[in-house]
């Protein structure tokens, strides 16, 4: 967003057991692991050299440990840390901005209706008319119980699928299970319904019944999709959201756990037309985009898909440009990428990555970035998917 950070399936999803994701601290209940705090407090000292003294911030932090088990993170240490989380998610390609993350500090905001208000600001500066600002909102820490506070949705605009009695499904497929849970739990869908409704947020806060939050409609900034030269496009009635906020990933800095704090930044084209809409367990708009092209659909040997798939794409990128809408394409990504890979190691730091996240775009091939390895590991600071 440019890059899809570390995106998991939603839960309701299968996700292999070949590829479990865990956080490489201690993840008991709010524990605190010291060592953590420690490696961090040196790293934020070594890179941003703020004018407190690091042993002596060392010394309040363990204290406040002793007294209290967890300790509070500055305003500084805390911005600090949510952007080097950004610079080392191995599934983001987009990391040679990592220094612009603006990180609101929403920590003093402890109840649900608070944390939706929150969450429809951050949309709104995030979206900034279209030139998106990559952007974080932090909530509480938390602590020896567990989280204060989660979002319940994968990210904060998602659109719902409802399945029919003929077993075809209107809108998103991947959320028919969500959209059926909010249903049951009392969700009006808007009448009539579409292929493109909003779903509310499940803000879960301790001690309080889960809030259903419609999203408010002047948050939300969508683009309707069409095609430069095959005017056919619009036809298809496709559209899709500006701003890709993850809500339900765990931000771990120094040692503590932010389990709401939603980020984003913005769409690589490929997210929108291959993935979303291009899927066949999406929206799978390939088929109908090939049959308006008058591509013989049963043959692999036309390369059918991939056709349609550079048409689709060539769509999103127009309409989000056109729109004034920010969105990357994945070639010029890839070569930023290995601008940021130069930067780390000139910092003398380790570049981070998983290949197959990095060059899941399509033409990959055709970008620098295909052409080397990085370091598979995924230390802290980082971002985790939901425990």
């Amino acid at each position: 967003m440019s890059c899809p950070f570390n995106v998991p399936n939603p839960p309701w999803v299968e996700v292999p057991a070949a590829v479990p994701r865990h956080a490489a601290a201690d993840e008991r209940l709010g524990a605190v692991d010291i060592d953590e705090a420690r490696d961090f407090l040196e790293m934020f000292h070594a890179e941003a050299s703020p004018r407190d003294d690091l042993e002596a911030r060392w010394d309040e932090i363990k204290t406040q440990l002793a007294e209290r088990g967890t300790y509070h993170q500055t305003g500084a240490e805390l911005q600090f840390g949510a952007r080097v989380a950004w610079r080392q998610s191995v599934r983001c390609i987009g990391r040679a901005r990592w220094q612009s993350m603006v990180v609101r500090d929403a920590r003093q905001v402890t109840d649900a209706h608070g944390i939706a208000a929150e969450l429809a600001e951050h949309l709104r500066f995030a979206t900034n008319g279209g030139r998106i600002r990559s952007t974080l909102t932090v909530f509480g820490a938390d602590d020896e119980r567990g989280p204060r506070a989660r979002i319940k949705n994968e990210q904060l605009i998602r659109y719902a699928g409802y399945r029919g009695s003929d077993g075809r499904v209107l809108g998103d497929p991947r959320y028919v299970g969500f959209t059926d849970e909010l249903l049951e739990r009392g969700w009006q869908a808007p009448s009539p319904r579409s292929a493109f409704d909003v779903l509310p947020w499940v803000i879960g806060v301790r001690g309080e019944p889960d809030l259903i939050s419609p999203v408010p409609d002047d948050a939300v900034l969508e683009v309707p999709i069409a095609h430069p030269t095959l005017h056919w496009f619009s036809q298809l009635g496709l559209r899709w959201h500006a701003v890709p906020v993850i809500s339900n990933m765990r931000l771990r800095i120094g040692g503590l756990t932010y389990s709401c704090a939603p980020f984003n930044g913005f769409y690589l084209v490929d997210e929108i037309a291959t993935r979303n809409f291009g899927d066949a367990d999406r929206y799978n708009a390939l088929p109908a985009i090939a049959a308006w092209m008058g591509l013989d659909t049963t043959s692999s040997t036309n390369f059918w898909q991939v056709r349609a798939a550079v048409e689709l794409n060539t769509a999103v990128l127009h309409s989000f440009r056109a729109a004034g809408v920010r969105i990357e394409e994945p070639i010029a990504e890839s070569a930023l990428f290995r601008t940021f890979a130069e930067r780390e190691e000139a910092a003398g730091r380790r570049v981070y990555g998983d290949w197959s996240w990095i060059n899941g775009h399509l033409g990959a091939g055709f970008g620098p970035a295909w052409h080397r390895y990085y370091d598979p590991a995924e230390p802290n600071p980082n971002f985790w998917p939901p425990a």
